[in-house]
């Protein structure tokens, strides 16, 4: 399914909470230009990735207006030349605080030995104990990228389905979010053991 900003727009709305959807419009309009002419594996344009994360934010946890605006960026200052300092100064500190949590989270080596596996994990928790929102955009961002992994080649869906279930599924578990868990897993178990899972 390709995301596209009336559908968060319709979804956020659905939900009856008090979103500030000025600000939500914003951070979708930042993200959108700042990812132009950039596509996923899939040939989708960039943008419904962040969309995508943010959408199951929303539908799932029924996060907050910041966690929604972060979602949108959490990309934008690893692969664009957008900076933080510009993030920050269009969206307060809260905003800001969130990407850089997600932005240091992608940036922690997963895929090495299995006695650094321990310290990565604990970094993770590092940061989820600063604010768990941070964790929470993390998981729906591999939800999403799992969910569009046929796009991948093999190698990079084993190593993304490795990761996801050593990684992310017991963070999800940990949090006791199982809804979360069983799909990781699932969909990681599909790459792994195709036998068995069929």
């Amino acid at each position: 399914m390709t995301y596209t900003i009336d559908m968060l727009i319709d979804k956020i709305k659905e939900v009856g909470k008090s979103y500030d959807l000025d600000k939500i419009q914003a951070a979708y309009e930042l993200a959108e230009k700042a990812h132009d002419g950039v596509f996923r594996s899939s040939g989708e344009p960039y943008i419904t990735h962040p969309v995508a994360v943010a959408y199951i934010l929303v539908e799932q946890f029924c996060m907050d207006t910041d966690t929604i605006c972060a979602a949108l960026l959490h990309d934008v200052v690893e692969d664009t030349d957008v900076g933080l300092d510009v993030i920050q100064k269009k969206f307060g500190e809260d905003v800001a605080h969130l990407v850089d949590g997600v932005t240091k989270i992608g940036q922690v080596p997963l895929n090495t030995r299995e006695e650094q596996q321990a310290e990565n994990i604990r970094k993770i928790l590092i940061a989820m104990s600063k604010d768990i929102r941070v964790i929470i955009i993390k998981l729906a961002d591999r939800l999403h990228n799992m969910r569009t992994l046929q796009y991948m080649t093999p190698e990079k869906q084993k190593e993304k389905s490795k990761e996801t279930m050593e990684i992310y599924a017991p963070i999800a578990d940990r949090l006791g979010i199982s809804k979360i868990k069983i799909e990781l897993d699932d969909l990681a178990l599909r790459y792994l053991e195709p036998e068995k899972y069929k």
